[in-house]
């Protein structure tokens, strides 16, 4: 079936300025396989087992346990004793910001701490608090003689003095943003020219249940001007777009999304996608192409159609939650690395057997995937039978000296992978 989208939802798009440009594609409803430039995917039949609720207890790092990498690297501590470290930002110049933040407003930390490695050795010589006072802080952005913050209701602007350990002075709202409880991370990055900031924003619901009306400018990815002028849609239908990179050696935006829940233990997955200016990828009203959910199938019936949703090139894992995305730039890890990405899998709560926690690694060849997703950072499930788990991971981020750092958010801790 294709061109399954209802007119009467056409506001709701044209009000993300969406024109939802059709992609080819090889996929049908009424087969359960996906084809993609990268992989197969084999999807269930929704509901072909029960949505579980199966969270995770985290018990915290022992002293003589941490993560564990492959063969030939060497996993240790950059920083520890920080408050919900969610994610990593590292300048040209090696600078390492972390935002320190927590879904529940009230116990969010709502600080970004400046790391220091003068030396580029992998060892902080210097820790600061860079900033404070934000509001559920994520995406971060240095900018000429400006350092942005993407909090989880605006897009804040400060002044910046190359060097700085901190900012005092009050920053400036350029750009409001739908906040709630719901998906509250907001991501930002610059585009190579320094002429435009793209903020992914991800959804209030879970399949549009409250209502769309809620759901303007959310499970998109918005585009604006340096000083937030020119606001526009540039992607959408992305029910949880949070982490972005260019490809190396292209101009081509990269995100990982969320998908949605509730629809049995491997439905939906999870996804790395190129993003497509002015593309529609199907949230909620299907999945991966044409798979349309059956919770809005009623939604769909007896009206005029828009253009097929874009199918995403990676699948991740059905409720992973896949949110940091990092192309591999360094020089230091073998070759089958490079121009790769790194994706911190922050673990599931929808599945009855675990799935993420853990950050893998997607190979990328020209710019395009070309091999199957691969672990690479694991240990952090302690004891599945009891629900355990020493920590979860989420951001991740190359330092000039090609090492990987991850931000254990639930571990409260920041580790360091490099080769041996």
């Amino acid at each position: 079936m294709k061109n399954i989208i209802p007119a009467i939802l056409v506001l709701f798009f044209l009000s993300c300025n969406n024109s939802a440009n059709k992609e080819k594609q090889t996929n049908t409803t009424t087969t359960d396989t996906v084809h993609t430039d990268a992989v197969q995917v084999s999807l269930p039949e929704p509901y072909a087992t029960e949505s579980v609720r199966n969270m995770s207890k985290v018990i915290g790092w022992p002293a003589e346990k941490m993560p564990q990498a492959p063969a030939g690297f060497v996993v240790t501590k950059f920083a520890d004793s920080l408050d919900n470290p969610r994610w990593i930002y590292v300048t040209a110049d090696g600078d390492v910001f972390v935002a320190e933040s927590n879904r529940e407003a009230g116990k969010s930390a709502n600080r970004i701490t400046l790391f220091k490695d003068k030396n580029n050795d992998g060892i902080a010589e210097s820790r600061s608090v860079f900033l404070t006072a934000l509001n559920q802080p994520l995406g971060m952005l240095k900018h000429h003689n400006h350092f942005y913050v993407a909090n989880t209701d605006a897009l804040v602007q400060y002044d910046y003095k190359e060097g700085g350990t901190s900012i005092k002075t009050p920053g400036r709202k350029i750009l409001s943003l739908p906040g709630g409880p719901r998906h509250w991370t907001r991501n930002i990055i610059g585009n190579a020219a320094g002429t435009k900031i793209y903020i992914a924003v991800g959804s209030a619901s879970n399949v549009g249940e409250d209502g769309l009306d809620k759901e303007a400018r959310r499970a998109c990815i918005i585009e604006v001007n340096p000083d937030g002028t020119g606001e526009r849609i540039y992607a959408s239908g992305l029910r949880n777009p949070v982490g972005m990179d260019w490809a190396p050696g292209t101009n081509t935006l990269w995100t990982t999304v969320n998908e949605r829940d509730e629809l049995g233990d491997d439905l939906v997955p999870d996804y790395l996608t190129s993003v497509k200016d002015n593309g529609f990828y199907g949230w909620p009203f299907t999945y991966f192409g044409n798979h349309i959910d059956p919770r809005l199938k009623d939604s769909l019936k007896n009206f005029t159609p828009i253009n097929d949703p874009i199918v995403p090139e990676v699948a991740l894992g059905a409720h992973t939650a896949s949110l940091g995305l990092a192309f591999y730039r360094g020089s230091s890890f073998p070759a089958k690395y490079n121009g790769g990405a790194f994706i911190g899998q922050h673990g599931s709560w929808n599945r009855s057997v675990f799935s993420g926690y853990k950050v893998v690694f997607v190979p990328f060849t020209n710019g395009k995937p070309s091999g199957p997703m691969e672990d690479f950072l694991t240990g952090f499930i302690a004891d599945e039978s009891k629900k355990e788990v020493y920590g979860r991971p989420v951001g991740v981020a190359v330092l000039k000296d090609g090492s990987l750092l991850v931000a254990d958010d639930a571990g409260n801790k920041i580790w360091r992978v490099s080769k041996q």
